[in-house]
Formats: structure tokens, C-alpha cells, sequence
């Protein structure tokens, strides 16, 4: 054992594994996770794992037994129903409710759960809904259907306030509410309620984005004294019972609340998120009085005990379970549950929060122990961890955004890039709470709106916006976590971003690359054009250019029928079709291995057999042509997929480049454009895949195949290919003349996971080479850089007109920085 596991152990191996479980920590790795030899996994906040043997059982029963529909009346549907209502009692005895007060309703999901409350509850224009600015986008989602029957809104603040007294410390909890909101819809304000007034408090018991865990206490709190508490607030203006509302879809893997001693009205559960599978399947836990305040206006099979079709008539059943489940229940998905409960039960709730807890307070106390060379910290982490003692207020989640050693943040984007390429997964983003990623990242109302006009949306690359992280890095741990993988990922963030220097510096400076001195004696070695777009080009000793590069490079496209635009990346059979064009007969030839034909389509003519459309690229529009259905079934064939090809019929259309004014990452320029990613030219050099080929350390130089990995220069799909300098040389080039032709440099290139395809023998193989070698020493601004882009410059308006062409052999002048 090394040293820093002793360490670790020394101060956390109480709580470290299971000494009383049926295995023990390593022990359960090894025999029920074998997946996860080469893998860390840290997301367990988003889906936890299933383990081997919970698989094993669950295909045991299900080979084993016949289960028909509940709603039958046969042998097996009656078997099956016992088996839902075992089902409903192991997650009632979870949450200690008594089934006396309580009943489970399955649902597909926790979503599932909380749009039911969200359409039943008995709104009014008097009622309120308040909820936890903590919360998830599928609680705040309740809110439209509270706003749209003239109900009030308030996100609020929870606090805890520790005062001193003779008999010990007594903590008071403080609600700070936001700005009251209202639908203005004519009449919704005027309304009268009929009957009691009825409002709803929802929280989390863990928030999933700072794995903050509130005090349950709040349940009572809210029920009983919610005047005093809420004080003068216009919540308790209108008065009324209110009812309480816990997401427990995160909190519920490793602390599920306790409803025999915090009596909430509804909790809902997700069931992949405690122990892996099934998926698609939630519940709602809901009181009995509760339950009745419910008003369900759809009913299914199931849901009535009797209904005439011509006739306005419905008896619906009267079991709080029957009511609610529309249509057959997921009864292979809730038999499953039961070997899910076995494993935890077997491990114990206690020892699995203990376990996940040492591991989330050792990974908060490394990270905020990071410091760089100039001594700046180089991690902000998100919510409490002031203290050992203050460990039980937060769950098994981190989440952190790192610094450079000038201050300035890194994109969680360029952490997550990096973790994928170290084997690490994790999550980055405001993960679907937007209130909790606005109240730790400082985003105003006034940040967020210009964010979302500056394009930013969930799921998007857009990081950092005006110098703020518009989201966060988020690990978490699952009840089969290590040391070994909590080690894994400090030791990866220690090696990628933080910095032995101790002078400031915004970015390290790209290796390989000397400012002050230039080779001369460039020549251009290859020229290659790739008609389709994510398909194999063709070399070519000349070639003519135009106004959107290498004449017909990029022109045509694949896309699907429900309109993605195709590319490697999702379909990998796109890199076995081969295309060429004969400029002298007016042809493009395209081959592929899964088609006996070659297709032949015609550079003047076979358009607009099909029409014209409009089609999305980049954020762009372009115009295109469509291919009759003999075409479109070849392409489909060869990919193993419907598609149909479509061709750029303009060669005006303008791609706005992001602008900065470093020579590295420069996005300066206005070019016209086909369908390249983002310039009309890329090129490398010779020289630097050599390097490259050199620096292949020699445990990643055996490629998927067991071959010695090296990359030729088309691993990059470059356009244009150099040689006669040093490596890199090509990062400092302002601009360059090939011949009588002019470009200008647009910077580096932005490399991404499809450098790391490779193909031997008809497959497709994928590793984390070359882009986890390149990513060691060419990483800027976030960007992992090789080649550069270019855009073709024509001296003159004439010269735009002819045929005028690049070839092999000319010398190529630079221009440097």
C-alpha cells in the first residue's frame, strides 16, 4: 500500500469501505464491476451502475418466471400483481412510510412524478407555490402549471443560523424569498376560489448540483409554523394549508428521508440513480390526505372500474394507486427492483453514505488544497466545506470550476475533454439547476438573458462567457467508488491544469513552436479535396481553386431523414466511401465497400430531381439541391442507414468567425464557405506529425489492432500538406503565398475525438491516440491545437474568375507573426 492510500485511510477508514459487508470495497470492484478496469466513473448523481450480480438475478427471474399484464386475471397476471404490490411495500419501508399513511405510485421516472403533482394539485388564485432556488428544472417546471391557473410563485433562499445557549448550540432556519411571480392572463386574477386554499413547498433533500443536503426539518417547519417563518411574505397573505414536496431522485441513492419522523406529503424517487437499472422507472410516495387533494382529469386502462363510450360516464377506481398509474405498469421493470434493493441492503444506507462521504470530503479537501507555482488557488468549489464537522451537510457530489495562475477561469468543457481522454468520466454544466449554477457562479438576471442571446444553451460548448464560467465541473460517487478512482481524478486535474511556474501567465505557450526563429524552403507536398463531407477525399498533384477553397471540397453532405447532417463521428462507415472527381469528363466517382456499383453523378446536371431545401450548418443556412431515390439508396447502402445527399448550390455563403486577436486561436475573418467546419483550408505540416510520431509514448505506440501507432498526415484530413521546416513553424504564420496564391492564416486548428478513428480490415477503431499525446503539449485558451486554418485571399477581382490552381511542388512563402 503507498503512502498517500495510507494517509487517506489514516483519516477516513472509518467510513472507507464495507469491513461488514458481504465484500469489501476492493473485493466488490473486482468481482461485480470489471467494466470499470479502465474507467473511472464519476457521475453517479446522473445514473449510477447496476453490478454483475443484480444483472445476473434480474435475468434470472425474468427467464425464470412468466409475468403477464396485472390487469389480467390469469394465473400469471395475479402472480405478477402480488409481485407490484411486494414492490410498493420495499419502497414505502425505504422512506420508513408507513403504508397506513402512504402509498407508491410508479411512474416512468422522477419527472414523471413531479409532472403529475404539477397538473393535479388543487391550484388556485390564492395558492402559492415556493420552492428552494436548489432545484431541479423538472421541479421548476411545476410552476407553469401553478402560474397558469393564477397562482403566485417565489423561489427563496434557505439559511441556517447556529446560536449558542445553555444547553448546546440551536440551529434556526431563515427562508429569504425572491421576487413574486405572476402570470398577467386576463380573468386569473379575478377568479374566486371554491373551497380550502392549497399552496406546495418543493426542495431537494441533496441538491444535485453542490450535493448540499437540507435539513428535513424544514417539512415540519413549513406544515406547522409556516406563518412565522415565512413572516410578512405575501406567501401567507392568503393563508391556506400548505404541502410539502421533496425531490428525492439524487439524496435517495445514499440518504433517503424518513417520513416516519419528517411527515413531507409527496416524495418522488428515481430508481436508476440508486442502484443502476431499470430505467424509465420512478415512484411517487404520496400521504393519503394528500393524495385526495389530487384532481385527475385523464383517465386509461386501468384507472376506471367502469366507463360507457358513447355516453358521458366513468367510474374511475378508487385506490390511490390504481388512479394515478395510467395504463399497465412497468411490471418487468418494478420486479427488477427487488434485487436492486438486496445490494444496498446487503452493503446498509449507513455504510454507503459514510463510504461515498469519505471519498466526496477527500476529493473537496485536494482540490482546495491546489495551488499553482505563484501560489494562487487554483480550484473554487461550490458549496460547504468549512469543516469535518460540517461533512453530513453535504452529500457524495463536488462541483468546481479551476483557475490559471493569472485568475482568468478554464471551460468546464476543456476539463471534461481532457477527463474523457484520461479515461475519467464526469459531468459538466449547470445540470439542469439553473437557480443553484446562477447563486454559486455570481450570474445575475442580467448575465444569464445576455448568455441566452449570446446563443448559450444547455448542452452547448459556450463555457465561459464575458470571463464568467457559465457552468461548473461536477464528480460524484456511487456506493462502488474508490479511493483508487478519487485518486485517479486529483491526480489528473493536478498534472492537466495546474502550474509549477511561478510567474503569471494566461496560457502555457504551445511546445515546438519558436517565435524568434523561421525555417525558409517550404514546399507544397499533397493537395487533397473531400467532395462529401466526412467521407475519403482524393489527392491530387493540381488542383483549381475558388471562392469556397479547392474547387467541389465540401460541396455535398449526407443527412438523415429526420435532418441531422452526417458525419464520422456518428456513423463511422462514412470514412469507407472514396470519392473522386474528373475534372475532364465532369464526374464525381463514389465507392464503397457495401456497394457493388460505383456512382457516378454528374458535376452539371442530376440536381433539383428531388428539389430544393434549406438545411442548418454551423449556424448557418445554406440553399441546397436534393438527388432522386436511385442516388439516395446507394449512399444509404453504403452507410447502413437512410440518408439522402444533399449539394451547397450557392458559393455565397458567409461564416462569421469567433474574434480574438491572439495568432494562436485567431477567429478574425469573414470566409466564403461550402460545408467545412470552419475554414476553407486546413494544413499541416510533415514535420509536426513526425514529432508528434515521436512524443507516441511507448505504451499508447501499439494502436486498437496491436500494430506500432503512427499517424500519417491524413489522419488530420488536411487539404494541404507541408514540408521543408521545423515542427510547428506553421503556428507563427501570419499569412503565406503558394505560387502566385494568397492566404491567410486563421489560426490553429481545434482537434477533436475523430483524429482518434483509425481503420484496419474494414472496421472502424477507435482509442484516445493521438488527440490524449497532443493534449500534453498543445493545449490553448481550452483548445487543443494542430494545423492551422487558412482562407483563400485573391489578389484581385480577376483572379476570382479564372481557373486559377495550386500545385505540388510550388514553394510556400510565409509570412510570420
Amino acid at each position: 500500500m503507498d503512502a498517500t492510500k495510507e494517509e487517506f485511510l489514516k483519516e477516513f477508514g472509518q467510513d472507507y469501505g464495507y469491513p461488514n459487508g458481504p465484500k469489501s470495497i476492493d473485493e466488490l470492484r473486482a468481482t461485480e464491476f470489471k467494466r470499470l478496469q479502465d474507467l473511472v466513473y464519476l457521475d453517479h448523481a446522473g445514473a449510477t451502475l447496476y453490478s454483475d450480480e443484480q444483472m445476473e438475478l434480474v435475468f434470472k427471474d425474468l427467464t425464470g418466471n412468466v409475468y403477464g399484464n396485472p390487469h389480467s386475471q390469469s394465473d400469471s397476471s395475479s402472480a405478477t400483481l402480488e409481485i407490484v404490490k411486494e414492490a410498493r411495500q420495499q419502497v414505502l419501508d425505504y422512506c420508513k412510510a408507513s403504508p397506513k399513511d402512504y402509498k407508491c405510485i410508479f411512474t416512468s421516472g422522477a419527472t414523471a412524478a413531479l409532472k403529475l403533482i404539477g397538473e393535479a394539485f388543487p391550484w388556485s388564485c390564492k395558492s402559492h407555490f415556493m420552492y428552494t432556488m436548489e432545484n431541479h428544472n423538472s421541479v421548476l417546471g411545476i410552476r407553469e402549471y401553478a402560474l397558469n391557473q393564477g397562482a403566485a410563485a417565489t423561489a427563496v433562499d434557505i439559511e441556517e443560523d447556529m446560536h449558542p445557549c445553555v444547553s448546546g448550540d440551536t440551529i434556526s432556519i431563515r427562508i429569504s424569498p425572491h421576487q413574486v411571480q405572476r402570470r398577467k392572463a386576463a380573468g386569473l386574477q379575478d377568479q374566486k376560489p371554491t373551497g380550502d386554499v392549497y399552496n406546495l413547498f418543493a426542495f431537494p433533500s441533496e441538491c444535485n448540483f453542490s450535493g448540499l443536503r437540507y435539513s428535513l426539518d424544514l417539512v415540519k417547519i413549513i406544515k406547522e409554523d409556516s406563518r412565522r417563518i415565512l413572516g410578512g411574505s405575501s406567501a401567507c397573505k392568503n393563508g391556506g394549508q400548505w404541502i410539502v414536496l421533496i425531490d428525492a431522485a439524487k439524496g435517495c441513492a445514499t440518504r433517503p428521508p424518513d417520513l416516519s419522523k419528517y411527515p413531507a406529503d409527496f416524495v418522488v424517487i428515481s430508481f436508476y440513480k440508486m442502484f443502476g437499472y431499470p430505467t424509465g422507472l420512478g415512484a411517487l410516495i404520496v400521504q393519503n390526505d394528500a393524495a385526495k387533494l389530487l384532481k385527475k382529469s385523464y383517465f386509461s386502462g386501468g384507472t376506471v372500474a367502469a366507463s360507457i363510450a358513447d355516453i358521458d360516464f366513468i367510474k374511475r377506481r378508487e385506490a390511490i394507486e390504481d388512479l394515478f398509474e395510467d395504463g399497465t405498469v412497468s411490471f418487468l421493470g418494478i420486479a427488477s427492483i427487488h434485487h436492486g434493493f438486496k445490494i444496498l441492503s446487503s452493503l446498509t444506507l449507513s455504510a454507503i453514505s459514510r463510504h461515498t462521504m469519505s471519498l466526496a470530503l477527500y476529493t473537496r479537501k485536494k482540490l482546495l488544497a491546489l495551488r499553482h507555482g505563484n501560489g494562487s488557488r487554483a480550484c473554487m468549489v461550490y458549496g460547504s466545506h468549512k469543516s469535518r464537522e460540517l461533512c453530513d451537510e453535504m452529500g457524495p457530489i463536488v462541483s468546481f470550476n479551476l483557475k490559471r495562475p493569472d485568475g482568468s477561469w478554464y471551460g468546464y468543457r476543456e476539463v471534461e475533454k481532457l477527463a474523457s481522454l484520461s479515461g475519467i468520466q464526469l459531468r459538466t454544466g449547470c445540470f439542469c439547476n439553473p437557480g443553484a449554477c446562477a447563486k454559486y457562479l455570481g450570474l445575475s438576471h442580467v448575465d444569464l438573458l445576455s448568455n441566452t442571446e449570446a446563443g448559450h444553451v444547455c448542452w452547448d460548448n459556450h463555457d465561459i462567457i464575458n470571463g464568467k464560467p457559465t457552468g461548473a465541473v461536477r464528480v460524484s460517487f456511487g456506493y462502488m467508488s474508490t479511493y483508487e478512482d478519487a485518486k485517479k481524478f486529483i491526480d489528473f486535474v493536478a498534472g492537466s491544469f495546474i502550474s509549477p511556474e511561478s510567474h503569471f501567465g494566461h496560457t502555457k505557450q504551445l511546445k515546438g513552436f519558436d517565435h524568434c526563429s523561421l525555417s525558409s524552403g517550404f514546399s507544397l507536398q499533397s493537395i487533397t479535396i473531400y467532395p462529401i463531407k466526412s467521407c475519403g477525399g482524393f489527392s491530387s498533384g493540381s488542383w483549381p481553386l475558388s471562392n469556397n477553397g479547392l474547387k467541389y471540397d465540401r460541396e455535398w453532405i449526407l443527412k438523415s431523414l429526420s435532418g441531422e447532417i452526417l458525419t464520422q463521428k456518428k456513423v463511422p462507415q462514412m470514412c469507407f466511401i472514396s470519392t473522386y472527381v474528373d475534372l475532364s469528363r465532369g464526374i464525381l466517382f463514389v465507392e464503397s465497400p457495401h456497394c457493388k456499383e460505383r456512382l457516378q453523378i454528374k458535376l452539371d446536371s442530376d440536381v433539383d430531381i428531388g428539389g430544393r431545401e434549406d438545411v442548418g450548418l454551423y449556424g448557418q443556412r445554406y440553399i441546397v439541391h436534393s438527388y432522386d431515390e436511385d442516388v439516395n439508396a446507394w449512399f444509404s447502402k453504403a452507410i447502413g442507414k437512410p440518408c439522402a445527399l444533399l449539394r451547397n448550390s450557392s458559393s455565397d455563403h458567409d461564416l462569421i468567425l469567433n474574434e480574438s486577436k491572439d495568432a494562436v486561436t485567431c477567429r478574425d475573418a469573414k470566409s466564403k464557405l461550402n460545408f467545412a467546419n470552419e475554414a476553407q483550408f486546413l494544413l499541416v505540416s510533415e514535420e509536426s506529425v513526425l514529432d508528434l510520431n515521436n512524443r507516441l509514448s511507448p505504451y499508447v505506440q501499439k494502436s486498437p489492432c496491436g500494430e506500432d501507432m503512427q499517424v500519417t498526415p491524413s489522419r488530420f484530413r488536411p487539404n494541404l500538406v507541408v514540408s521543408g521546416g521545423r515542427p510547428y513553424d506553421e503556428d507563427g504564420w501570419r499569412s503565406l503565398r503558394i505560387g502566385n496564391h494568397y492566404f491567410r492564416s486563421l489560426g490553429g486548428c481545434n482537434r477533436c475525438q475523430m483524429i482518434n478513428f483509425s481503420q484496419k480490415n474494414g472496421q472502424v477503431h477507435k482509442s484516445n491516440e493521438p488527440l490524449a499525446t497532443l493534449a500534453s503539449y498543445r493545449r490553448a485558451k481550452g483548445k487543443i491545437l494542430f494545423g492551422i486554418l487558412l482562407r483563400y485571399e485573391p489578389s484581385d477581382e480577376g483572379e476570382q474568375q479564372c481557373d486559377s490552381r495550386l500545385h505540388v511542388g510550388q514553394h510556400v512563402h510565409p509570412d510570420p507573426v
